[in-house]
């Protein structure tokens, strides 16, 4: 096999292997989006730009309610609802999951303590570039933290839930410390 064929499977290979990255940037504008959504089994409108006006947002985006990383995630966010609030932050969760799914999910896995948002055409999924590339009707796992300018100052892809929380909270403090309002 010529050299040049083995250097780009090697370079594919070394892809794959690495963690997908967001494909919104830091610094981009956030798209805009109402949606529906559930807090403790109750649905509302939820609107980002309102949101925004209140403080930042933590947006997340999971494959599907009730699976096991969503779950994982769905407690991770529960359990440091406190700290969001301390920092003057909304969380919401969004999936391609319909309304009374999230309805059950925003009750039983966030414990109502956050929104989630329904949004079944993937409209808000693509328009973040949060689809998963290996089964496009799901949301990858990508968090983004968004300023009340609706400028993206932290954006993270992993399919693990593991630091999801821990990063988009750190991205919060250092946005504090900077002198964020």
């Amino acid at each position: 096999m010529p050299i040049k064929k083995l250097s780009a499977l090697a370079l594919a290979g070394a892809l794959i292997a690495l963690p997908a990255l967001a494909s919104l940037k830091v610094g981009d504008k956030a798209p805009e989006f109402t949606t529906q959504a559930s807090l403790g089994g109750k649905v509302f409108d939820f609107k980002l730009a309102e949101a925004l006006k209140k403080g930042p947002v933590v947006l997340y985006f999971y494959p599907a309610a009730f699976t096991t990383g969503c779950t994982i995630e769905a407690h991770d966010f529960a359990e440091a609802t406190e700290q969001y609030q301390a920092l003057g932050a909304t969380v919401i969760g969004v999936s391609h999951d319909n309304i009374d799914t999230l309805n059950k999910f925003s009750v039983s896995e966030c414990r109502s303590k956050f929104a989630v948002a329904a949004d079944p055409d993937e409209a808000i999924i693509k328009s973040y570039d949060a689809v998963l590339a290996k089964k496009p009707e799901y949301a990858d796992r990508t968090s983004y933290v968004i300023t009340p300018d609706g400028k993206i100052i932290y954006a993270y892809t992993d399919l693990k839930p593991d630091h999801h929380v821990e990063n988009t909270l750190a991205a919060l403090k250092e946005w504090k410390a900077k002198g964020g309002k």
